[in-house]
């Protein structure tokens, strides 16, 4: 047992008892650096305004152990920096349990209760443990920085794509030093740790208790060895071991005050970020508060405590960006410019005693951390960015809250001003009387029963573009047509039925989306059906994510979940398969927003499609460009538009012959882009509902009667 005892460590061996003194007054200052810094973000968060995401507190915890364990939200889309982050996330908590444990033993068990646990095989294993993980650190530190240093990656530059070079605050080089010192001090860190450790085991060879296990520490122990062959005497490694010693603890010290103040302390932000992340975020939308005088965020104060925590939990990968439909095609949009220029206008004006005034606070305008009316403008709300976050920031609710400060000040373009105006004058965007939504119904050779006056299995919320745009309304009497074949009872609003104000919502128009939800919930609930179906993605989210916050809890589903159903049972009977080869675009609204991934797919298959698929499908869909009220703002002159981008993606596949949709909009805007990017004749846009309807075993009395 006492041969056991002396194969450890003595933490501070040889040292002078004021030398120790040095350290801990040190260490104590570090510490209360430290403090305060968390003291000033906490005083920063707690002026902004109360969020409610407390609720299941829990539950939340437990699934931030779980993505923060396993890295999914990481390795999404970028295996390698997934990987390699792993390794230093899993290398920097095992470090730090391992210093917590001598921590735990040498100032608080033995002083106080004569405990020590830290020798023998309990020292050995722990030892071992360490080496795997400083050089589980190391290891990916150095993917890290030869990431940054030679691949090059456009998401990994700064320079902010809404400002000119020779803003001020245009390159944003900061940030690059900001990331190569994190990046050194960290790798530094390691290293010396293990040069420290391998020059304590040549100056403790002649030690039995020492020398003869070093194997238990690898790397020290390989470390070793070269030094002993490099000529290094015990007696020079106890020369040189102190001043690697504190060269290592004032490395680490000042590490740890700094994490308050630098890009370290995303350890912390990041892990609170995924906790108090909202699964419904850009789904559903925050409510405007009663007691709220103005509508959205005009000042950094507006903001919530979450929000300023999402802007520091941003760790600035790029990811975002990357995924950002509006970046893409050139458009003067990041989404993480817009958090990074918030986070710098937060550190500034709140992180102070006082307060600005409230001029200073006001986070709209072409200032230094100010946003740019044109990039809010720009989003096409699509959540690409949020989706693909690591990290959980919630760009897009911020960005919609911004939207409702200008729309609320009048700051936007004439023909969205007008196309609001339309909306509330007319309930829909076409402008069109309310008596001609149903105008369609009156081709049919069935009469479409009235929901308001008769009850029905199934309501069919049709939507604008649908009910008014021509070219959708053939696919509108399509669906018409196989919901009457497969013996649904179904039924239509009519004149009643109202733009359902998704997109009204996201431009940042609150007022005209409560007076829209709130008279259709009402219609709504004055009908008696089962269930509602849309074949509008823009309709079915607000429907089912938002009105419930109205008071509207409906039953709803697409059309692409109603349809598999009706085929799978024989409903619809399908009299042929399509033989021709088919890519399927993902709609937002659809796909990102509520995870309607499979059953366009499926259809596909029972309809005998060989679907290829674009690079970016699923979750990873590229918007159409229509999203976000763009649908009603003119595209800047000279730009690509993300229709168009997306028709070239789709015309690299080799022997395609119909793209395929399932949104009004999205049909709309693929056809414009087919005509305008060159790919008319190669391919074709179709609906879903119509390569359906091609299939379908239609009665003779059916086709005898349309054809009539």
């Amino acid at each position: 047992m006492d041969n056991a005892k002396q194969i450890t460590r003595v933490l501070f061996e040889s040292f002078e008892p004021q030398a120790i003194h040095l350290f801990y007054a040190i260490g104590y200052l570090a510490i209360a650096i430290f403090i305060y810094g968390v003291f000033v973000q906490i005083r920063k968060y707690r002026r902004g305004k109360a969020d409610g995401s407390w609720n299941e507190l829990f539950g939340r915890f437990v699934d931030m152990l779980k993505t923060m364990a396993t890295h999914r939200t990481l390795v999404r889309r970028d295996k390698s920096a997934g990987r390699a982050h792993g390794l230093i996330f899993l290398g920097f908590v095992l470090l730090f349990i391992g210093t917590s444990t001598i921590t735990l033993e040498y100032d608080i068990l033995e002083p106080l209760f004569g405990i020590k646990f830290w020798y023998g095989n309990f020292y050995l294993i722990f030892s071992l443990v360490l080496d795997v993980a400083g050089l589980s650190l190391i290891v990916g530190l150095l993917y890290m920085m030869y990431r940054r240093q030679w691949l090059n990656l456009p998401k990994l530059d700064y320079k902010r794509v809404d400002r000119q070079p020779g803003d001020p605050d245009f390159d944003r080089s900061q940030y690059r030093r900001e990331d190569w010192a994190f990046l050194w001090s960290f790798i530094l860190i390691g290293i010396t740790g293990f040069i420290l450790e391998a020059s304590r085991l040549v100056w403790l060879s002649e030690q039995a208790t020492v020398w003869d296990y070093r194997f238990w520490s690898p790397v020290g122990a390989l470390l070793a060895e070269i030094m002993h062959g490099l000529g290094l005497t015990d007696q020079s490694a106890g020369v040189l071991r102190p001043y690697l010693w504190w060269f290592h603890g004032l490395l680490s010290l000042t590490f740890i005050a700094c994490i308050p103040y630098s890009k370290i302390k995303h350890i912390f932000t990041a892990a609170s970020s995924l906790m108090f992340k909202d699964p419904l975020a850009g789904r559903r939308l925050p409510m405007v508060p009663d007691e709220q005088k103005t509508a959205g965020y005009k000042t950094i104060t507006d903001l919530t405590w979450k929000n300023l925590l999402h802007l520091d939990a941003c760790t600035k990968c790029g990811r975002c960006q990357e995924a950002c439909p509006a970046n893409a095609v050139g458009a003067p949009l990041s989404p993480r410019d817009v958090i990074l220029s918030l986070r710098e206008f937060a550190n500034h004006a709140l992180s102070s005693k006082e307060l600005p005034k409230e001029a200073e606070l006001d986070i709209h305008g072409k200032g230094i951390g100010q946003v740019f009316m044109e990039t809010l403008w720009s989003c096409r709300t699509c959540l690409a960015c949020v989706e693909i976050c690591p990290v959980a920031v919630e760009h897009v609710p911020i960005i919609v809250q911004m939207r409702r400060n200008l729309v609320e000040a009048g700051e936007m373009e004439p023909l969205l001003e007008k196309t609001l105006q339309t909306i509330h004058k007319t309930g829909n965007s076409f402008g069109e009387s309310k008596r001609k939504r149903a105008a369609w119904t009156k081709e049919l050779p069935f009469e479409v029963k009235d929901a308001r006056t008769e009850p029905v299995d199934i309501l069919w919320f049709v939507g604008d573009y649908a009910s008014f745009d021509p070219r959708n309304q053939k696919v509108t009497k399509s669906f018409a047509r196989l919901m009457q074949h497969a013996g649904v009872d179904f039924g239509l609003l009519f004149e009643a039925e109202l733009n359902a104000g998704n997109d009204v919502r996201r431009v940042g128009e609150e007022g005209l989306y409560e007076l829209l939800a709130s008279s259709n919930i009402g219609t709504l609930q004055a009908c008696d059906f089962a269930s509602i179906v849309t074949t509008d993605p823009h309709s079915f989210n607000t429907i089912r994510n938002e009105y419930p916050d109205f008071g509207g809890q409906f039953e709803i589903e697409h059309y692409t979940t109603l349809v598999k159903r009706l085929i799978e049972t024989g409903q619809i009977k399908l009299k042929k398969k399509l033989d021709c080869r088919v890519t399927f675009h993902d709609p937002c609204h659809l796909g990102r927003y509520n995870k309607g991934f499979d059953a366009p797919r499926e259809v596909l298959k029972l309809l005998g499609c060989e679907l290829v698929e674009m690079g970016r499908n699923r979750d990873n869909s590229f918007c159409c460009g229509a999203g976000g009220g763009r649908i009603w703002i003119p595209d800047p002159v000279g730009l690509e538009k993300p229709s168009a981008n997306r028709m070239k993606e789709a015309g690299q596949i080799e022997g395609l012959q119909v793209f395929v949709v399932s949104c009004p909009k999205d049909l709309t805007m693929f056809e414009d882009a087919l005509k305008t990017s060159g790919y008319e004749g190669r391919f074709v846009v179709r609906e879903l509902i119509e390569l359906i309807d091609e299939c379908v075993e239609y009665e003779v009395w059916e086709d005898s009667a349309v054809t009539a």
